[in-house]
């Protein structure tokens, strides 16, 4: 991923809730998932992690829609975002339609759209998300609720991991054995932050 940000000179301007609903928040390369992109042009640098496992099978239709970002490792790609982060996901032809947004210290939205798309033979578990174009990055299912209430995604070099739910909030016992999960996989459990939501699900 292109280590420069999308063009940030704009002024801010805010928006109403319907704004939101309606697709006219201002876009900006944030990315939920968009920091994945580094990993893949730095990888040949760095040292081979351990292999990574994830789930046997995504079932896509049942993982569409929106998801809450519950905690995260922290990256400089969110590094604007204060609250409210969460992605959407939607079917587009063959690839899926990513929008992640999230609330900054002003209490303006930062937006960016992206597409993902399956790699073949991982039955939905690992996707290849891009926000830059032909630029892409992983996004690899690691744990995911049987009833598709939250899920763990990580990629294999280890530095990005995120919780998310289809709810703003998630019950502590369930997200200390995700993050008990994320550590045995190699991630750094301690690293973690959460991440608050100051508005209703949608």
């Amino acid at each position: 991923m292109p280590r420069k940000m999308a063009n940030r000179t704009r002024p801010r301007t805010r928006f109403s809730q319907r704004d939101q609903l309606t697709g006219n928040a201002k876009m900006t390369a944030f990315p939920v998932l968009s920091a994945l992109f580094v990993v893949s042009l730095v990888a040949a640098c760095t040292t081979p992690a351990p292999p990574l496992p994830t789930v046997q099978s995504v079932d896509l239709g049942r993982y569409y829609g929106t998801w809450y970002e519950i905690a995260r490792l922290p990256n400089r790609f969110q590094s604007m975002c204060v609250s409210d982060t969460q992605a959407v996901y939607r079917p587009d032809g063959d690839v899926v339609s990513v929008v992640n947004q999230c609330r900054t210290a002003d209490g303006t939205f930062e937006q960016a759209n992206g597409l993902a798309k399956v790699v073949e033979g991982s039955h939905g578990a690992k996707l290849r998300v891009s926000f830059f174009r032909p630029f892409y990055g992983d996004y690899w299912i690691l744990e995911l609720d049987p009833d598709y209430r939250w899920v763990l995604i990580g990629e294999p070099d280890r530095q990005y991991a995120w919780v998310l739910a289809r709810q703003p909030q998630l019950e502590d016992v369930t997200l200390q054995r995700l993050l008990a999960r994320a550590s045995a996989l190699g991630f750094d459990r301690q690293a973690f932050v959460r991440t608050p939501h100051t508005r209703p699900p949608e």
